[in-house]
């Protein structure tokens, strides 16, 4: 992708592609939606003419000195034409809305899980975060419009206009021919005003999106109840505010050059109407002193030419419009167009997940996007079926990347890893995430009952009993005890009046029970007592043997003495393996392992004295 601090001029898809796209989108979501947008149509072309025809008319019959009742009947019936296509037109709106409500909520949820199954090493990319919030926002309702659903009815809108248009002008050539190009080419230079300002917007927008994005992160942080310690011990409000409005103060910045430019294209707009209307008004006032126009004629041409120019403008509006919800639409199908990296599905993780497999890093380098220097340089090594691997080394060695490797999360820039000798590279991913069960280091609860969350599932989709067991076994049982409705206890107490809120380290044990829960046969465990005590961390290890039975485990954690229980140790750094083997066997080396470990085990070994 191209750097987003690049200004953009080419959009994603021609507006004419996204036209028919969305057209295409809402005949799959809901094709009966197209009929009451169509309906519109000639009702409103009609109300349009009829609006001008009835003052017209009501002139003519009276200067034709006709009857009361022929007078009465032919006005009746014209209003009562109107009223009817007016009644009509408000209930195909109505409906219409009702549909494309629908078919926006849709597309809003395309885009939901377009962000959950997005491939993670490109979702982690900020360009591509951008985009994400750009298409997010192209889902959203801005100023009474949502750019999404937008452009199928400016589509009709546009139709509509040049409907009328065509009508109107036939009408207006009647006075002279010439009159329709005068009031056609004028436009012109309003849309050329507005196609230049609308370009720089399209090739800007990264710069206010980026500034967006960080308001509502600032917004997001002060109002999340999770911070309200921090901010108040550590006097952070002022900070906050601070920034919030350093960025305001950008945003604005924006938002004067965005209204300065719109404000150019509106006054030679202004100048454009005056200079066109009047000289058409001035030619019609010419006609009818000279006794070449009746006083109904007068009238009908009259307003016929001040809805003509209406109509130009409407159709320069809308074309705008659909060109502005057109580069929305672009964004919105870029982020849905990302490739999902899902491999050749040659291989079935389904013939791997009832055994301990093998895992194998074959020559793996890796390097993020934008780093000039590797974060994991040439890893070769093995875990043999069933063994207990521990990783370890000092921040930054590259622990969780290679983590992150193994799981699925990234691919290798180098190189390849191996699940019982078949690349990762061969399996699709939702089937290659069947067969870990990671802890991470980041907690993340939601807000679900206690067994919904260690099963992933709502409802009945839960085993219930074995949830409970899973969540005694990862050092949860004191706990459960202790809260009256049990496993059923919802988290989040600002949503629920009687739910909970969990520590650091029982949100950890509730992350290790959903792991047990998933009951893969690969389990990967990322710093997973970092939050626990001692004692509740010593049940952890005493349980180890139990949690990886029948299974191959790689344990991640910054203190070593919690790497005894392991069969191996590799020892990371500057990524990549510096040491390697038993607990006993790197500490005999007398190397940077055991350096460390000695470091560590003084506090534990150590007696102060007062």
């Amino acid at each position: 992708m191209k750097e987003t601090g690049k200004p953009k001029t080419k959009p994603y898809r021609s507006t004419l592609s996204n036209a028919i796209w969305s057209f295409q989108e809402i005949l799959k979501v809901s094709p009966i939606c197209l009929l009451p947008i169509a309906l519109e149509v000639p009702l409103n072309v009609f109300l349009a003419y009829a609006e001008i025809y009835l003052p017209s008319l009501a002139i003519a019959v009276i200067t034709a000195h006709a009857s009361l009742a022929h007078m009465a009947f032919k006005i009746s019936l014209v209003i009562l034409l109107m009223l009817m296509a007016t009644v009509l037109r408000t209930f195909t709106v109505g409906l219409s809305e009702a549909y494309l409500s629908k078919y926006s909520f849709l597309e809003r949820v395309k885009v939901t899980k377009k962000s959950m199954t997005c491939f993670f090493q490109t979702y982690e990319s900020k360009d591509v975060r951008d985009l994400s919030d750009r298409a997010i926002r192209s889902t959203e309702y801005w100023n009474g419009a949502q750019p999404i659903s937008d452009m199928p009815r400016r589509s009709m809108k546009l139709l509509e206009n040049i409907l009328c248009y065509l009508l109107f002008g036939s009408v207006i050539s009647y006075v002279t021919p010439l009159l329709i190009p005068i009031l056609t080419i004028a436009p012109v230079v309003n849309w050329l005003c507005a196609k230049a300002y609308r370009n720089w917007e399209y090739a800007h927008r990264d710069k206010w999106t980026d500034i967006d994005r960080r308001l509502w992160y600032v917004q997001g942080e002060t109002a999340d109840f999770k911070a309200g310690k921090d901010i108040r011990i550590y006097g952070m409000a002022g900070w906050l505010r601070q920034v919030y409005s350093d960025l305001c103060s950008q945003r604005t910045y924006w938002n004067r050059q965005m209204v300065w430019r719109s404000f150019l294209s509106r006054i030679a707009d202004l100048a454009v109407i005056l200079l066109r209307d009047g000289a058409a008004y001035a030619l019609l006032i010419k006609m009818t002193v000279q006794g070449q126009l009746t006083v109904d004629r007068f009238l009908l041409y009259f307003s016929a030419i001040s809805m003509f120019a209406t109509f130009i403008g409407n159709i320069m509006t809308q074309w705008n419009g659909i060109r502005s919800a057109s580069l929305n639409v672009c964004d919105f199908r870029q982020y849905s167009d990302f490739p999902e990296q899902d491999g050749t599905g040659e291989a079935d993780a389904e013939s791997h997940l009832h055994s301990a497999p093998q895992i194998a890093f074959e020559h793996v380098s890796f390097q993020y996007k934008g780093s000039e220097a590797d974060t994991l340089t040439d890893l070769e090594f093995t875990i043999r079926p069933g063994e207990k691997v521990a990783l370890v080394g000092l921040n930054g060695a590259g622990k969780t990347t290679l983590v992150k490797l193994l799981c699925g999360l990234y691919l290798p820039t180098e190189g390849d890893i191996r699940i019982n000798g078949v690349s990762v590279r061969k399996f699709r991913r939702d089937d290659y995430y069947r067969l870990f069960a990671p802890v991470f280091q980041d907690v993340q609860t939601g807000f679900f009952s206690l067994a919904e969350t260690v099963s992933g599932q709502i409802g009945a989709g839960t085993d219930f009993d074995r949830a409970e067991q899973c969540m005694k076994l990862a050092g949860l049982g004191e706990k459960l005890a202790s809260l009256p409705q049990g496993i059923h206890t919802k988290l989040d107490k600002q949503l629920y009046e009687d739910g909970i809120a969990l520590s650091g380290g029982e949100a950890q044990k509730l992350m290790l029970a959903r792991a047990l829960y998933k009951d893969a046969p690969i389990l990967v465990l990322d710093e997973p007592t970092a939050a626990l005590d001692p004692i509740a961390e010593n049940q952890i290890y005493l349980q180890y043997q139990q949690m990886t039975q029948g299974k191959t485990s790689l344990f991640i954690s910054h203190r070593l003495a919690s790497t005894q229980f392991c069969d191996r140790i590799l020892y990371l750094k500057d990524g990549r393996i510096a040491e390697e083997g038993t607990h006993q066997e790197p500490i005999a080396l007398g190397g940077e392992y055991a350096a460390l470990y000695e470091k560590q085990s003084c506090w534990y070994k150590c007696e102060k004295k007062f």
